[in-house]
């Protein structure tokens, strides 16, 4: 075998590991896309095999390992999508090239930019961002949702790649002034704010001086408040890593998965 059909393997939820052979010089796009429980990938092909980047979309391979073969990792690490993942070693059982992991990257927003920033020296952040917003549909009304789900991680080639950093930036609006002088277009005067959860707690930045939020889980009840201050604001949660928070900032409500 030398190729592997594009969306070969798409959507087996159930699929923890596969083993890739050493003839493969091929891997069609999305072959590996929604295996969400994926947490092994051992591919034996010396000569990294060609792919879209899109080969392990929605299967998380960030908190997955991958195996291949000793001399090949640097090659690896260095050729999307491969280097996704957020282990990689190799097939001889640790040879990795280092225990060293990079540091985990931290994620800002200022000026209308996102900023990605990693402590370890020479390490390249590598990010991913999908958004909620509706691309189409039918219907007199449409509620926007404005919000960015951002992942980073840190790679440079002799170290293990970092843990992941999540965040999420949204935008609380005003209503919007529709110009109707000059062309139908929309004018919204909106704040970003920049929310991120490590371990149950939860910090909030961009939110105006006083600004009441509010946690509370799927099933309506609350788990946490407080108010922001100074643009930040944090609290700490019981809620569990992979569980869906709803935070409310002021009048508008955001869904974040906790990490």
């Amino acid at each position: 075998m030398t190729s592997i059909g594009w969306c070969a393997f798409q959507n087996c939820t159930s699929l923890t590991s596969v083993t890739i052979g050493s003839g493969i010089q091929y891997i069609g796009s999305r072959a590996f896309a929604n295996c969400p429980d994926l947490t092994h990938v051992y591919c034996h092909a010396v000569n990294v095999p060609s792919t879209s980047s899109a080969a392990f979309d929605g299967s998380n391979p960030q908190y997955a390992t991958l195996h291949v073969p000793d001399e090949s990792l640097d090659a690896y690490r260095n050729k999307s999508p491969w280097s996704q993942f957020g282990t990689i070693v190799g097939l001889s059982g640790g040879g990795s090239g280092s225990t060293e992991k990079c540091a985990k990257p931290a994620i800002g927003y200022s000026n209308n930019r996102l900023t990605f920033s990693c402590e370890t020296a020479g390490a390249t952040c590598q990010y991913s961002i999908t958004d909620d917003d509706v691309k189409a549909g039918s219907g007199s009304e449409l509620q926007l949702t404005v919000t960015y789900h951002i992942s980073a991680y840190a790679t440079k080639s002799g170290m293990q790649n970092s843990d992941v950093a999540t965040a999420t930036l949204c935008w609380i609006d005003k209503e919007a002034d529709f110009s109707t002088d000059i062309s139908p277009a929309a004018e919204l005067k909106a704040t970003p704010v920049l929310i991120q959860s490590e371990g149950g707690q939860l910090t909030i930045q961009g939110a105006a001086d006083g600004t009441p939020i509010s946690v509370f889980t799927t099933a309506g009840m609350q788990a946490g408040s407080t108010i922001s201050r100074a643009g930040l604001a944090t609290l700490s949660t019981n809620l569990q890593a992979g569980s869906i928070a709803i935070i409310k900032i002021g009048n508008r409500s955001v869904k974040v998965v906790m990490k």
